[in-house]
């Protein structure tokens, strides 16, 4: 394997102490310094190679030592981080000389298949705190000791939120300063490459989130890196015009200098095989393709940000076929997963917008009367390019809970008593929704225990409600299994294929199958009762025939206790109706689901 692969940039160790490499155009003199010279800021100076880039060997440099830049323009002496630093002393320190392949074993490792993913999505920060004293973060060393849970729980695939350097010890992470830097306070390079191997040998995926609409805005060192700068903006590594504006300042990066672009892309080739990620989730690619964020298809296109995210997933499908690109573009743009050689963007999948925000406004509906399957039938039968796992489904995200005064489902559903028996019901009801549906289910981290609390970087996930309510984390493991098919009697699940076999708009009934193309005579079948009334004895047309097995009863009360109780085991076809050649009989649960297989 080829280790260096990030073009010589940064601090490169090799058998004789370091070569220091960095892109500075603008510089008239260019030294590095640090605890390798005692942080003379003269004795090494940098020789000056072609298109801006400068270099110098240091013999006595090794792994472990602080440095940092020295760049002179126009009469200012900058003190700068390496933008290519693998690790900092923090976000507003020095960088550190870290030897990114020592000790590096290729796991061999490769993700499920993309119709069998089922996704976690956690913060490092809160997700598990044990052992930590107040007012410290967790890491991924804390992280890695509920992986045997999740394991347990049948989840295959972690995505992770931005772990690059960010500004303090709390943050979402979607304000990284130093983009190569692995968060200090979650564990470093060291703690990602712990996870990562920990989670593999467990057979899970990591998918790691990554940022390259905007970077900082604060403590962020590559702001008028060299000295350079157009109408006040931030250099050479961003637009110093228009093109600049993000929500979150003039911190776009120009994706128009070759430099720029190979800087980002260098950064993704770092996730995916050094540290052996599994995948990648771009956050807010529509700000990376369109010149304004708020514009919709047919907005005005950043060509030079399109060829970007072209170029960069061309050449990870290239080289790493199995990996899982994920975009979070948000508006509801089919070309954005379709095929690079049509046009497309060449994202896997994107994230399902719509489909969680039409799902909670259904389930939060105060009156029965007033809830709408229609909708949540357009729902099921969604999809991008003719693929139902090109959207990435779920009802809660790290965005669904937190931004815009958004809360968990729960406390949606039912403010002030998120614990209460319509809370639970209905939330697990758009749990069954979301892993019976078309597309790839996803849960935020405690969803499973029914986790109330108003997300935030402060706040640690509360563990202690596991042993509280256990019963719903049993529903949702039941239906993680079922949708990957873990006994293979569910196998429609993770299909193409969708039919809607009956709506009962009056009744708040909703019947469909789910089934492979290569094996339409075995589908499973899905009855959802948006509800409050327990239906018994309700009847609906069914195409097969025979005796079919129910293998998911959400009334069952091992779930909960106030669940209502339907006891169901087997179902057997009768005379046909509604245009079907048969029908079946079942009794569904208030606010709940039924599965069937044959």
């Amino acid at each position: 394997m080829d280790h260096k692969k990030y073009s010589g940039m940064g601090a490169v160790l090799g058998q004789n102490g370091v070569t220091f490499r960095l892109w500075a155009p603008n510089a008239e003199q260019v030294f590095v310094y640090g605890s390798f010279n005692g942080w003379n800021d003269s004795s090494f100076p940098l020789e000056h190679e072609e298109n801006g880039f400068w270099a110098c060997h240091v013999p006595d440099a090794t792994a472990g030592d602080e440095y940092k830049f020295i760049i002179h323009n126009n009469g200012n002496i900058l003190h700068r981080n390496d933008p290519y630093a693998l690790k900092m002393t923090h976000s507003n320190g020095n960088s550190v000389v870290y030897d990114l392949w020592k000790d590096f074993n290729d796991h061999g490792f490769r993700p499920p298949a993309i119709n069998e993913v089922v996704i976690y999505e956690l913060h490092l920060g809160t997700f598990n705190r044990e052992g930590k004293e107040e007012g410290q973060v967790g890491d991924f060393y804390t992280a890695a000791k509920k992986l045997d849970y999740l394991r347990d729980l049948g989840v295959n695939t972690i995505e992770i939120m931005p772990v690059a350097e960010f500004p303090g010890d709390f943050s979402w992470g979607y304000n990284p300063c130093n983009p190569f830097a692995v968060e200090t306070s979650y564990g470093g390079p060291d703690g990602l490459k712990h996870f990562v191997f920990e989670a593999h040998i467990r057979g899970i995926a990591v998918i790691l989130d990554v940022v390259y609409n905007h970077l900082g805005p604060s403590d962020l060192n590559l702001w008028q890196f060299d000295g350079w700068e157009e109408n006040g903006m931030g250099g050479i590594y961003f637009y110093n015009d228009e093109r600049a504006n993000t929500p979150w300042g003039n911190t776009r990066p120009d994706y128009g200098r070759p430099e720029v672009r190979n800087y980002l892309r260098d950064n993704a080739m770092l996730w995916l095989e050094a540290f052996q990620c599994d995948g990648l989730r771009f956050d807010a690619t529509a700000i990376i393709r369109l010149l304004d964020a708020n514009d919709h298809i047919g907005g005005a296109v950043l060509e030079e940000g399109v060829g970007f995210l072209k170029s960069l997933n061309q050449e990870i499908k290239e080289k790493f076929p199995c990996k899982i690109l994920i975009a979070e573009d948000l508006k509801f743009d089919a070309a954005v997963t379709a095929r690079l050689d049509q046009g497309g963007l060449g994202f896997d999948s994107q994230w399902g917008i719509g489909f969680s925000q039409v799902l909670r406004q259904v389930l939060t509906v105060g009156k029965d009367a007033d809830r709408s399957i229609h909708a949540v039938e357009e729902l099921l039968l969604g999809k991008f390019n003719d693929d139902v796992f090109e959207k990435v489904i779920y009802t809660e995200s790290h965005d669904e809970v937190a931004n815009m005064g958004s809360k968990r489902l729960p406390e949606e559903i039912q403010p002030g008593d998120a614990e209460g028996e319509y809370a639970k019901k209905k939330s697990t009801l758009g749990a069954i929704v979301i892993f019976t549906a078309p597309g790839i289910p996803m849960v935020f981290q405690g969803q499973e225990f029914l986790t109330f609390e108003h997300f935030h970087d402060s706040s640690a996930l509360a563990w202690g409600r596991l042993g509280y309510f256990g019963g719903i984390m049993t529903l949702y493991r039941d239906l993680i299994h079922l949708r990957k098919s873990s006994e293979g009697f569910a196998r429609g699940l993770n299909g193409q294929g969708i039919e809607i076999l009956h709506r009962d708009d009056e009744g708040l009934v909703l019947a469909y199958t789910r089934y492979h193309y290569d094996d339409p005579g075995n589908p499973v079948v899905v009855v959802v009762n948006f509800g409050v009334e327990t239906k018994i004895g309700y009847r609906f047309g069914i195409d097969q025939d025979g005796v079919w097995k129910v293998v998911f009863n959400s009334g069952w009360s091992g779930y909960d206790e106030v669940f209502s109780e339907v006891d169901l085991s087997e179902l057997h076809s009768g005379e046909g109706m509604n245009g079907k050649r048969y029908s079946l009989m079942i009794d569904i649960p208030s606010y709940g689901g039924v599965i069937l297989s044959r």
